[in-house]
């Protein structure tokens, strides 16, 4: 009979306990809501993510490798699928390179030598017959985690993000599309690495959020970020860099980059480690080409209608500096503008010049089709356009040259007090 009443007292203590948990933990629609401590306490149960690749992925994560063309993304990336395929089964989605580019990538002909994988490391590429035009983001998603599924592959490397997300630079494109993603590794427990790219950059400039090709939002749903740059020492040295850590620890940072370098022994090309570095040891010096890149770079920027907070964010600048160099560009225009107009006084009495009406607005009518030249008009009235010498034509013709030139417009007004 005591032993019927303590196993009832055990039956009736599990039933109380499931009860409080089921209490601290409500659904508010999509949402899963537990006090602060249970949520610590329950996640103490879970286990610590593992390192797969020498603190630059961990176990769970949405990652990301990026990287400017030809500095051996698609290399790396394979290196470390090869890695991890020793001890986990990976799946490698290769958008990247054909079956013979990657045969010949890792064989050597003189030397008949061919690098062997594990058979953990899966390859999987795109079928050019089976690309379907409607919905192909889902499309390829639903593949990608069926092909995982099949592989029984838990770590999946996609190279690149460019084949996935067709449309990355907007906004809300990219944030729907790593919803997908990030929801596809919740489903499976995946690891997930996006390889992606880096529009052109100034290879004087540490390597930054900034020079992840796409939407912003790209970089706010991934776990952890790191990218190659290319050393100015030599083009076969590479540094690889964390430019963002969410969970484990920030180790690759500006001043203990790794260093590689790109070797092929023997048809294994890979990533040789030569040891740590600081980033600003493989920057190129500034130069004026340079200089003048980034000076373009803003004004395409304020062009198109971004604010100095935001172009400097971009460009890795402060405030004060971005706007003192559109206010040099604005100067710059102006005295272009000047200058072009000037140039009209050498032009000889009579030649037509481009203008408009002062009142309409509408193209003015060439010399010689039925409006006199050289009609400057009385003072204090408007003349008609025609020949350089008048005075209101000598003006019309300055604003047509502007117009023709397309100038760079400031528009100085923004407030600056923040600065």
């Amino acid at each position: 009979m005591g032993t019927d009443d303590s196993f009832a007292d055990k039956i009736s203590f599990e039933l109380e306990k499931n009860a409080i948990v089921s209490r601290d933990c409500k659904h508010v629609g999509m949402l899963s809501i537990k006090t602060a401590n249970r949520s610590v306490e329950d996640a103490l149960k879970m286990p610590d993510p593992v390192d797969l690749y020498h603190g630059l992925l961990n176990e769970g994560e949405v990652a990301c490798l990026f990287a400017d063309s030809n500095a051996g993304k698609s290399i790396f990336a394979v290196q470390m699928g090869d890695w991890i395929s020793r001890y986990r089964k990976v799946l490698y989605v290769d958008c990247e390179l054909s079956e013979k580019q990657f045969q010949l990538r890792y064989t050597s002909k003189e030397l008949g030598f061919r690098y062997v994988f594990s058979d953990n490391f899966y390859r999987a590429e795109i079928d050019p017959e089976r690309i379907g035009v409607q919905n192909y983001e889902e499309a390829i998603i639903k593949d990608i985690e069926e092909a995982a599924v099949q592989t029984d592959s838990k770590i999946v490397i996609i190279d690149n993000l460019t084949y996935l997300c067709n449309s990355s630079e907007k906004g809300d494109v990219a944030g729907l599309f790593m919803m997908k993603l990030i929801a596809l590794k919740k489903k499976h427990a995946l690891t997930l690495l996006i390889i992606s790219h880096t529009p052109k950059r100034n290879l004087s400039n540490p390597i930054s959020q900034n020079d992840l090709a796409g939407s912003k939002k790209l970089y706010n749903f991934f776990d952890n970020v790191f990218a190659i740059g290319q050393s100015a020492k030599d083009k076969r040295i590479k540094f690889v860099k964390q430019v963002k850590v969410r969970a484990s620890e920030y180790i690759y940072d500006s001043d203990n980059v790794i260093i590689y370098e790109i070797t092929n022994d023997g048809g294994y090309v890979h990533f040789l480690h030569k040891g740590y570095g600081k980033e600003s040891e493989h920057l190129r010096d500034k130069s004026e080409e340079d200089e003048a890149l980034t000076r373009s770079n803003i004004r395409s920027l304020h062009r198109e209608g971004k604010s100095v907070r935001e172009i400097a964010d971009l460009v890795n600048m402060s405030k004060t500096t971005v706007h003192r160099i559109i206010a040099q560009e604005k100067k710059k225009e102006a005295v272009s503008l000047e200058d072009a107009v000037l140039d009209l006084d050498d032009l000889p009495d009579g030649v037509a010049v481009p203008c408009r009406d002062a009142v309409s607005g509408r193209g003015g009518v060439p010399v010689g089709e039925g409006v006199p030249g050289g009609d400057a008009g009385q003072e204090g009235q408007t003349g008609q356009c025609g020949t350089v010498p008048g005075v209101v034509g000598q003006y019309e013709a300055m604003a047509a040259v502007a117009e023709r030139r397309d100038p760079f417009v400031f528009d100085i007004s923004e407030n600056l007090d923040f600065l």
